[in-house]
């Protein structure tokens, strides 16, 4: 049977393509799964205590953290475009000024937003004087699709994200490199009910079947097709 050369280039490259982003699909859904495995050992892990001291993001992720110290509200931040139950709505995060020194963010809960006006907030309480906040070290007060830098001018409230760093330099605040999502009730009628950071691992497996299923069917067809000419072939011979 003669194999023609350009069909047969096309359908390898096709395959190796499929292939190789099943794969990556693959890994993607290991690497959740691990992922998912630490948060579970984090958890029965002690508590870290945040104080003054810097601690590295590394050192830090996704371990359960206790921190002491009174909010500042003059510096709050609202994420915008943070969903909850198909409402949509705020992520509250405000530096914390912590007892012996620094200042930590914290994701303090979800607000729903007022629809008759983009830019009001919901009334919320925050707590006066000392409050102790226990939650999660995250890199990140969560992440959301924007284009270009929204949200980038010094004392603008309302942004599509907050990256940490940017932020301490913005404001002048000795930032940990870290967001804490805050895990207690502090009776301020936020929502603070988090969505698992390892969510899609079976939508990932999905797609893996998907591109390994399109380079069997690449496969399937260059043979079909390579069958079909061979067959055409001979009875133009015969």
């Amino acid at each position: 049977m003669k194999i023609r050369f350009w069909p047969a280039l096309i359908i390898l490259v096709v395959m190796a393509i499929t292939v190789r982003l099943g794969f990556w699909q693959r890994d993607r859904a290991h690497q959740k799964e691990a992922l998912n495995a630490q948060i579970v050992a984090f958890e029965q892990a002690p508590v870290q205590r945040v104080g003054a001291t810097p601690i590295a993001l590394k050192d830090i992720n996704f371990h359960r953290v206790m921190a002491r110290g009174t909010f500042m509200p003059e510096w709050v931040v609202y994420l915008d475009n943070r969903p909850y139950m198909d409402q949509p709505g705020f992520y509250v995060v405000m530096p914390l000024k912590l007892a012996d020194g620094g200042v930590v963010l914290v994701n303090r809960g979800w607000l729903p937003r007022n629809l008759s006006d983009r830019t009001g907030i919901a009334p919320y309480d925050t707590p006066a004087g000392e409050v102790e906040i226990d939650g999660v070290a995250r890199p990140n007060a969560s992440l959301a699709f924007e284009l270009g830098h929204g949200g980038s001018a010094a004392h603008e409230k309302i942004r599509q994200n907050l990256d940490v760093a940017a932020y301490a330099a913005e404001t002048g605040l000795p930032l940990q490199p870290f967001v804490i999502q805050q895990q207690n009730d502090t009776r301020d009628r936020l929502v603070r009910d988090w969505p698992a950071p390892t969510l899609g691992v079976d939508t990932n497996y999905g797609y893996m079947l998907q591109w390994w299923g399109m380079a069997a069917a690449a496969l399937g067809f260059g043979l079909y097709a390579a069958r079909r000419a061979a067959k055409k072939e001979q009875a133009s011979n015969a």
